[in-house]
């Protein structure tokens, strides 16, 4: 059995996403410091089955958020 494809040692490449909200590209680190880690604020994940979203869907999802809560 050849397991050298399972080789966990290798970082592993950025994913390349489309954003489920507007669908523009971008790039996600799952094993080092994402885009979205140097962001001030954290927003549950989805739990419809989407994906990431991209920087700017991002941010404007968390202004959306921050005005419900300040009412």
């Amino acid at each position: 059995m050849d397991l050298s494809s399972n080789d966990r040692s290798k970082p592993a490449s950025p994913r390349q996403l489309a954003c489920t909200a507007c669908g523009s590209e971008f790039s996600c680190s799952l094993t080092g410091a994402c885009w979205c880690c140097d962001e001030s604020f954290r927003l549950p994940m989805p739990t419809d089955g989407g994906d990431c979203l991209c920087p700017a869907c991002l941010r404007k999802l968390a202004e959306q958020q921050a005005a419900v809560s300040a009412t």
